[in-house]
């Protein structure tokens, strides 16, 4: 009997669906979705209802900015400095309050860090 081939990124799309049907981003409480690569990562504040990209920032944007970080290093800390960037953008814009979207990721390393630095920006999930 032969199994079938299901690859790492196909069981992380299945958790998405899952994930993403009852994560659902309004225009009060917008959407924060998290894609992680294997050098970046990036983030978006996301309106579902009108379909609209609201605010995004990308790792690479953040290559010579520098902040505190505590004792996190690497990405993980480049994680946390996107996460604050997210936050300050969306504030910008009037939002506050948003729902974490960690798209089928562990909510852990990488995705926690960006996470935790949005909180600490000031949004509210």
């Amino acid at each position: 009997m032969s199994k079938k081939l299901v690859t790492k990124n196909a069981r992380r799309a299945r958790r998405q669906n899952r994930v993403r049907a009852v994560v659902i981003g309004t225009k009060d409480k917008p959407r924060l979705n998290v894609f992680r690569s294997l050098k970046h990562i990036f983030a978006q504040v996301i309106d579902d209802s009108a379909g609209v990209t609201l605010a995004s920032v990308h790792s690479n944007n953040l290559v010579d900015k520098k902040g505190d970080v505590g004792d996190l290093k690497g990405k993980v800390a480049v994680a946390y400095l996107v996460g604050l960037e997210i936050a300050e953008k969306a504030k910008a814009k009037g939002i506050t309050t948003v729902v974490f979207d960690r798209a089928g990721y562990r909510y852990h390393g990488r995705v926690a860090s960006l996470a935790e630095g949005a909180r600490k920006g000031g949004l509210i999930f």
